[in-house]
This record gives structure tokens, sequence and C-alpha cells, in this order.
């Protein structure tokens, strides 16, 4: 019964073509086959200096100045830069990239106060926001407890990561993040969800993880359309997180 019913299944099945990832173009091994692009790869940052982005990013933050990056009303960006760091300035408000960015590889090393201040979601809170709307957590989660989507590699209020890989406060830490936005038709159906994979400090703590809209306080707001291209924002929540090496990469479609 098994092969007779896996039969009728491969009968009826629809004549659907392969990804168009070149299979149907190329022979194997084809030598005309176009070779993909020479780039210099990123290099690792250490503790008391960044890495070096790879020669094909945009570079978002250079350790020299925020000339990329706006403030929540569409001015200058008013945190401070200190050391070749950015500094969040408590009260200031968020900020935003001047460049609207879609599906992407990120990359951005944080760190936390040292010494440590407050405890839970008043401890090194602030947040990675892909297309202004979905929050990967930045907290200092280290040996401070809070709920489990709201710590550091969380998306915010929906998927706790799969470990905690935090290190000290003080400690640069690294997040490199694989993102897939939404696509939504014209009539504004859904056709897509977002789907999200990031690393930190080296270490898979979301694994194309499917958001279920955008993120928010004790909330989960279902998907209302928007562009394909949004900028990328960093959080002000009123503790003085620092950030650096910020690059990224689009991915085409």
């Amino acid at each position: 019964m098994r092969n007779i019913l896996f039969a009728c299944f491969v009968l009826l099945a629809p004549n659907v073509p392969a990804a168009d990832s070149g299979l149907t173009r190329w022979k194997i091994s084809d030598r005309s086959r176009p070779l993909p692009p020479v780039i210099t790869p990123a290099t690792p940052g250490t503790q008391p200096s960044p890495g070096k982005a790879p020669s094909d990013a945009v570079v978002l933050f250079n350790g020299a100045d925020l000339s990329k990056w706006l403030d929540n009303k569409g001015g200058p960006a008013r945190w401070k830069v200190v050391d070749g760091a950015i500094v969040v300035a408590p009260g200031t408000g968020d900020i935003h990239t001047a460049q609207s960015f879609g599906d992407c590889q990120l990359h951005v090393e944080w760190a936390e106060p040292d010494p440590p201040h407050g405890k839970d979601q008043g401890r090194g809170n602030s947040g990675v926001y892909l297309m202004s709307l979905y929050e990967l957590q930045v907290l200092d989660s280290y040996e401070n407890t809070t709920y489990a989507d709201g710590q550091a590699g969380a998306v915010y209020a929906q998927t706790p990561p799969l470990v905690n890989a935090c290190l000290p406060p003080g400690q640069w830490q690294t997040y490199d993040i694989v993102w897939h936005g939404p696509r939504f038709a014209p009539d504004a159906k859904l056709l897509r969800p977002a789907h999200i994979t990031v690393l930190q400090n080296g270490v898979l703590v979301q694994d194309n993880t499917e958001l279920t809209g955008p993120t928010d306080y004790m909330k989960r707001p279902p998907y209302k359309p928007h562009a394909e291209k949004m900028p990328l924002l960093l959080q002000d929540h009123d503790q003085p997180v620092r950030f650096r090496n910020i690059w990224i990469r689009e991915i085409p479609d």
C-alpha cells in the first residue's frame, strides 16, 4: 500500500522546477559558468581592538564618526564616539542608518557597562533592530536573570536564544546576523515571514528563526506591509552600551 501511495503521489505531484540556483542552466562542473566575485574576508577582532570588515561590505561605523547615522527625528545622531566606539547617550533617543537595507549579513560588536549597574532588564539594555521593526536584544545577561525571550540573543518577546553565550561586562561581544525580511503581495498578503540566524560570540543562538511579526514589549503585533528595505536601528534604553565595527553586506534576491 505504501508503494502504491508513493507512486500516486509522484504521478499527481506538480511539475515544479528546481530552485533557480543555476542547476537548470549549467552543466555539471561547467567551466563557462561565471565564478563568484573575489573579496577580502573579514578579520576577527580582539578584546582591545575591532576586526576589519570584508572588502565588499558597507561600513556603518568606522570608529571615527556617526556620519552614516541619524537620530529619531532625522537630524544628526546625538550619541557619543569615545575611544573608537559609539556610546549610547541616554535620553537622546534611538539612532538609525541613513541608508535602508533589506536581506543582509550584519556584523555588530557591543560591550556592556563595567562595572555593571542595575539588574534584570535594567542592566545594559539596548537592541539591534533589523528594518527598524525587528529587535535582536542586547542586554547584560552574564549572571543576570531575566525572562527568557528578553535576554541577550533573543528575538525580543518572541524567541529565546538557544544558549546564553554572554561574556562578562566590559568585554567586547559579537553578533553575526543573517537576515531575510518579510515579503508582501500587492494586496498586503504576507508571502514570506522574516527569518533570522544569529551567532553570538561565534555560537549559534538563533537558527533560521521565523518571526511572528514586528517585536514589541508585552505584545506580538501582526505583520503589516512595509518596504523591502528600511534603516537599521540601534536602541536608546537609557543605558551607556557601546558599539563598534558595524558592517553590513546586502543579500540579493
